[in-house]
C-alpha cells in the first residue's frame, strides 16, 4: 500500500441537503483508489479535521457554501478564504475548517497546501439529498479535486 501524501476531505452532513455535497464529491473520488491519496469524510470538526491533514503534502476540502453572490451548483477552488464568512453564512459549520487551521499550527498539525472546492449551496435545510444544480455540479467538483491533485502530485501518477 502506498504512504498517503495528499488528503482529500469531504465536509458536512448529508442530512441538511446540499450540505452533503463534500461528502458526495469525496464518495466519487474515493472509487477512483488514486495511490497516495486518502479519502474521508468528516462533519467539519477542527480537532478532528487537523488529525485528517497532520503531515500531508496537500489538504484538499470540499465543502458547501452560501457567499453572495450565490449561484448553487457554482464550484469554486482556492484557499481557506472561500470558507470566510462575508455578511452571510459562507460555511454552514459554526466550528469548522477554518478553525482547524489554528489548532493545527498550534500543534504542529498542518499540511503542506491546503485547496477548498467550495460548491454554492442552494438549500442547507434539514432534509436528505442534493437540490439539482447542487446534483448537477458533483462531477465539476470531482474535476476540480482530481486537477488539485494532479497538479501537486509528486510523479504525476493521478490519473483521470
Amino acid at each position: 500500500m502506498t504512504e498517503p501524501w495528499a488528503v482529500v476531505i469531504g465536509v458536512g452532513n448529508d442530512y441538511r441537503s446540499d450540505d452533503g455535497i463534500g461528502w458526495a464529491v469525496a464518495i466519487q473520488i474515493e472509487k477512483l483508489h488514486i495511490p497516495g491519496v486518502l479519502v474521508t469524510l468528516s462533519d467539519g470538526e477542527p480537532t478532528g479535521v487537523a488529525d485528517l491533514w497532520a503531515c500531508m503534502d496537500l489538504a484538499v476540502v470540499i465543502d458547501a457554501v452560501r457567499r453572495e453572490p450565490l449561484v448553487p451548483g457554482r464550484v469554486r477552488s482556492g484557499d481557506l478564504d472561500l470558507l470566510q464568512h462575508t455578511g452571510t453564512a459562507a460555511s454552514s459549520h459554526t466550528l469548522g475548517i477554518r478553525d482547524a487551521l489554528p489548532l493545527g499550527r498550534a500543534v504542529g498539525r498542518v499540511p503542506g497546501r491546503i485547496v477548498v472546492i467550495a460548491v454554492d449551496a442552494a438549500c442547507l435545510d434539514l432534509g436528505v439529498g442534493l437540490s439539482e444544480p447542487v446534483a448537477a455540479a458533483v462531477p465539476h467538483a470531482v474535476d476540480a479535486v482530481i486537477t488539485e491533485l494532479c497538479r501537486a502530485e509528486p510523479t504525476n501518477r493521478v490519473r483521470r
